[in-house]
């Protein structure tokens, strides 16, 4: 690994530091992870105050009311956080099968969220600092305001589009919060969200305990049965985090480690899995042959995800099975010279990580309100926006993801680590719907078949398998490799927007040095110590 190696154009360099690093799609959340650290606090600590802080600085793309994963190496083992919530109990069925799809807007979406949970759990195991301290940065943002970044006023722009024309009774308190004026914020511009900052208060004066069975939890079923939603007080006082093993893959003297189901971190791992008995690193990064062999791996590891993976009470068949070695030789025998015909992807979504060390916790965390700001529901007078993961079911008769009460949805957002040898190497993460474990699998393959540092490893330009054969580059993609794809019966795709391929995160051990790295494609920050 060269540290001093960019072979693609970049904005930033490796950060290196030896007594923390933190690294999150936000500047100002960022800070907030390093305020941390800098009074005492563990790495946990930071992250869970840097996912506080988003939930303020970010609100594209999570809020109060997102589902949450973690991965937290204590130097000794790897921890599994699992923080996502089921269906509401009484919403049936037929509320679906009605419009005879899955909507993606409104109350039926609504699941019930884990990250406030995430929080308190994270911290309640691994944390120094009180509590109350981690809420700190995201109350002074709320109460003061901040200037938005430019590409989060992109995200809330877009999403003007979508919410704006929203005009049933249950989206107007999340109107008058996210688009003051009847508009998004621009970049500069200076938001700010009282409500955010009370109902963040109380969560920290009640470890979060108002949430699931207090006085916010009583406002949110209130607000929930007069505005024509199901989610109830028995809903949020059920809700319970789960630690969980987390599954691996041995990858070029490397192990890759990923949540368990119902996430379609399984994906990655799969990919990886049948790549493993392939020799990629023959084939230099930017080539055709080396594009081709992993986006055939994504592609099959893609569809078996989506036709096998959902709450794992409903799975007929486990992830052990999928990862077995025998049935991935399987897949690995389908490859080709020639693409294959795929099913669609699947939807895309919105989504935050971060990353975080301190020499002895390293974090990889994830929360999300998907699709952007979500259900376009917020409960009036709180500040807390709602996910809309209830999105990801779907109403195939027999399909083991198809809608029921009180069941967990397939659940894109995924955090990742790396060890070796045991040891903790570090976490990364990738965001944006599917393209999460297709990032992943690139992230992997430049830093274990390529060499690449972790900078130049999120700085190399990306490919996304959409559906069929259909493949988006990103314009830094080599004209050769697009013309050698097409040749291969790939539908490519030059996409000059690259908000699609995903933003992303690396903290790396490095000798005794921690290396920090993150997205050239947005308003990112990593910082090291």
């Amino acid at each position: 690994m060269n540290l001093n190696h960019y072979p693609y154009p970049s904005r930033r360099n490796v950060l290196v530091g030896r007594r923390g690093a933190v690294a999150t799609s936000q500047p100002q959340a960022a800070l907030a992870g390093m305020e941390m650290l800098l009074q005492g606090g563990s790495a946990v600590d930071a992250a869970v105050a840097m996912a506080i802080a988003l939930t303020v600085l970010e609100p594209t793309s999570n809020g109060i009311g997102s589902d949450a994963f973690a991965l937290v190496h204590d130097g000794r083992r790897l921890h599994g956080l699992c923080a996502n919530g089921a269906s509401p109990s009484g919403l049936s069925y037929q509320t679906f099968s009605a419009g005879g799809t899955v909507p993606t807007r409104g109350w039926s979406t609504v699941t019930v969220p884990g990250a406030p949970a995430a929080w308190r759990a994270l911290h309640e195991r691994f944390g120094r600092l009180p509590f109350e301290a981690l809420f700190a940065p995201a109350l002074r943002y709320a109460r003061e305001g901040f200037a938005v970044t430019p590409e989060v006023a992109r995200g809330w722009a877009r999403a003007e589009m979508v919410y704006g024309p929203l005009a049933e009774a249950c989206y107007q308190p999340f109107k008058r919060v996210f688009f003051p004026g009847g508009r998004a914020p621009r970049p500069g511009e200076v938001w700010r969200s009282p409500q955010h900052a009370e109902t963040l208060l109380e969560l920290a004066r009640t470890g979060c305990e108002s949430f699931y069975t207090g006085r916010l939890a009583q406002r949110m079923a209130e607000f929930s049965a007069d505005t024509g939603g199901c989610l109830s007080l028995a809903d949020l006082a059920g809700f319970r985090v789960e630690w969980v093993e987390p599954l691996s893959v041995h990858y070029r003297g490397l192990e890759v480690h990923q949540i368990p189901p119902p996430t379609q971190g399984l994906a990655a791992l799969m990919a990886l899995g049948i790549l493993e008995g392939l020799e990629l690193g023959r084939h230099p990064r930017d080539s055709a042959e080396g594009f081709h062999l992993q986006i055939e791996a994504m592609k099959l590891a893609l569809a078996e995800v989506r036709a096998q993976v959902a709450d794992p009470r409903h799975m007929t068949t486990s992830a052990t099975e999928l990862l077995h070695p025998a049935h991935l030789a399987r897949l690995r025998a389908r490859l080709g010279e020639q693409a294959l015909e795929g099913e669609a992807g699947g939807p895309q979504g919105g989504t935050v990580y971060l990353a975080a060390a301190d020499g002895e916790l390293w974090v990889s965390f994830i929360q999300s309100n998907y699709m952007g700001f979500g259900s376009g529901i917020l409960v009036e007078g709180t500040g807390i926006a709602l996910q809309n993961r209830g999105a990801g079911f779907v109403l195939q008769e027999g399909h083991p993801n198809r809608y029921a009460p009180g069941k967990k949805p397939f659940h894109t957002i995924i955090p990742g680590f790396l060890t070796q040898e045991g040891r903790p190497l570090g976490p990364f993460g990738v965001m944006g719907g599917p393209m999460q474990p297709q990032g992943h699998l690139q992230v992997v393959v430049n830093l274990a078949d390529y060499g690449l540092n972790p900078q130049a490893a999120l700085d190399a330009p990306r490919w996304q398998w959409r559906a069929g054969r259909v493949v988006e580059l990103e314009p830094a993609v080599p004209l050769h490799v697009a013309q050698g794809l097409r040749e291969r019966g790939h539908e490519v795709v030059l996409q000059p927007e690259w908000a699609s391929f995903g933003r992303g995160q690396v903290v790396l051990r490095y000798g005794e040095a921690l290396l920090a790295a993150t997205e050239p494609r947005a308003d990112g920050l990593a910082l090291a110590w």
